[in-house]
Formats: structure tokens, sequence, C-alpha cells
């Protein structure tokens, strides 16, 4: 099976559990690593995935985008405990296109469309009161007018070099498959527990 096909299936399982044992299924971890080669780890939301890859969006100038635009190379993981489902991605990021990310901007609610343009995202904030003001400033400049893409928020596409799928099972022996890909399709194998 394709990789990417199956890792749809499994989100379209996650999706069906219960909100109040999965609150967010498509939410993943992404690892990106600073140009002088710290890591960092956060929680994101796979916006769409395709052929093509894994799709998340983001402020270019918060740390991820800054460390993504630099060096490319990135990690994704959802853990889908209730399942006792992970799914690992390594790939590189590349930004998406403009109409992608103008199309997915205009389905955001408003105040998160505000919120994008307030926010100078991963740099420090002098204090509450002054993101509360730069919201009002905001909302006053579009006011009674669709609130437009910002020219630093857009998003990533992982293009996957490999994936991998792991289901627990009984005495920790969990059953692990690694896709990697090939010039013409994807290879796979499995792995020691």
């Amino acid at each position: 099976m394709d990789p990417i096909e199956r890792f749809k299936a499994w989100l379209a399982e996650a999706r069906e559990v219960p909100r109040s044992l999965l609150p967010e299924p498509t939410a993943m971890a992404l690892g990106t690593v600073s140009d002088d080669g710290k890591p960092s780890v956060r929680i994101v939301l796979l916006k769409d995935v395709d052929a093509r890859g894994f799709v998340f969006y983001t402020n270019f100038d918060s740390r991820k985008g800054r460390e993504l635009l630099i060096d490319p190379r990135a990690a994704l993981c959802f853990h889908w405990q209730p399942l006792e489902r992970q799914v690992r991605v390594e790939g590189v990021a590349a930004p998406v296109s403009d109409v992608e990310a103008d199309a997915y901007f205009a389905t955001r609610p408003r105040d998160s469309q505000i919120g994008a343009w307030a926010s100078f995202q991963s740099s420090a904030l002098e204090s509450e009161a002054r993101l509360v003001e730069r919201v009002r400033e905001v909302e006053a400049r579009f006011a009674g007018q669709a609130v437009p893409r910002p020219p630093h928020w857009s998003g990533f596409r992982v293009v996957p070099q490999s994936i991998e799928f792991w289901t627990g099972r009984p005495h920790r022996l969990h059953e692990r498959e690694l896709f990697e890909r090939t010039g013409t399709g994807w290879t796979v194998r499995r792995l020691y527990p």
C-alpha cells in the first residue's frame, strides 16, 4: 500500500475516536533544527496531506518558520494513543504556493486572521496590553473588509523521504513498518520493535 494512502486511512480512523479521548487528531509534533544545530520540537496542526506531502501553516518569522527557511529538514510525529498508533515522517519542507496559502487563510476565522497580523510570533512580548492594543489596531485597519493574508504568513509542505508506521502490540513487541522513498516510489521493510 502507498504510505500516503495508509496515512490517510489511519487519520480517518483517528478522527472517529471520541474527542474526549483524542481531542485533536491532526496534532503533530514538528521537529526542526537551528542554523547552529540546536533541535526544537513543538505541536502544530496538519491542514492537508496528499501525494506531495504534509502541510501546515505558520508565521515565517516564527522560530520554526525561520529555521525551516534556513534548513528545510523536518520531522513530524503523530501519536494516536487510543488507537496505539504512531506515524513518524522525515523529509524536506518547502513553502506552499501563494495560491494555496491565500485559499487556506481565507477559511480561517476572522479572529485568527487578525491574530496573524497582530502577533510577532516567537518575539519577546512587552506586555499583554501591547498584544491587545495590536489586535485592536489590526481590527481597525481591516474594519468592514476582508482580512488579506499577511506576507509573513504561509505554509510549509513536508515532502516525506521516510514514513514509519508504529502499532502497539502486547509485551512491547510493537509492529513497525518503514517506508523509504526511492527514485520511482517506495520501499518498505519491517523493523524490530
